[in-house]
């Protein structure tokens, strides 16, 4: 199971700045889309909002895969005791 851990660890760090850079090719691509300047104003603050909310949620899959890549989830404990 511990070394299930490692793995997912890996592909959540490899999986937060593929999924930003996806998000940030299709903002670059669907705002050059646009053809009139309202709607490249309502798409630019449509994707600014997506990729406000989504930056942080990348930062924490990254976060979340080095500590189970580096080994910190091997031990958990069973009761609050532990804590």
């Amino acid at each position: 199971m511990n070394t299930l851990k490692k793995i997912l660890g890996l592909v959540w760090m490899v999986l937060g700045p593929l999924t930003m850079t996806f998000l940030f090719l299709q903002a670059i691509d669907k705002v050059g889309l646009t053809h009139t300047d309202i709607e490249r104003t309502n798409t630019i603050l449509q994707w600014g909002i997506i990729l406000f909310i989504f930056l942080p949620i990348s930062l924490g899959l990254m976060i979340f895969g080095f500590y189970a890549w580096k080994g910190e989830y091997e031990q958990l404990p069973e009761n609050s005791e532990g804590l």
